[in-house]
């Protein structure tokens, strides 16, 4: 049996996870956490579900809008991306941690780097 995750369109979710890797390697201050750049065959099944989720989202919201998403600022894409996240830690976790589902405000900046990093890297895979 293919679990969906096997499936062809589990690349966006690859995708995702790589933007994710490379911001967090290239945005935070010091050395992350293991579970932050670890490879792909290691994050778990409701992480990759997540992040193909959110992958799907970006690709919607940018066909929705003819393209023209691409305009918004940096900090805009950053929200949207971090927005799709926090409802996906809501649909896996019920109740999850208040650091899972902070606010954009309350993200550290190395966060919405990456979460801006991450908008970018679909639009341009998308190319």
């Amino acid at each position: 049996m293919v679990r969906p995750l096997d499936r062809p369109e589990a690349h966006g979710a690859r995708v995702f996870r790589g933007a994710w890797v490379a911001g967090v390697r290239r945005h935070f201050p010091g050395e992350p956490k293991p579970g932050y750049v670890s490879p792909w065959e290691e994050t778990p099944e409701w992480e990759r579900e997540a992040a193909g989720a959110v992958y799907g989202q970006v690709r919607q919201f940018l066909e929705v809008s003819g393209g023209q998403a691409v305009r918004l600022t940096r900090e805009q894409k950053g929200r949207f991306v971090a927005t799709c996240w926090t409802a996906q830690m809501y649909r896996h976790f019920g109740d999850p941690k208040p650091a899972y589902v902070a606010d954009w405000p309350e993200l550290p900046e190395w966060q919405r780097e990456t979460d801006a990093d991450i908008f970018e890297a679909i639009t341009d895979f998308g190319r």
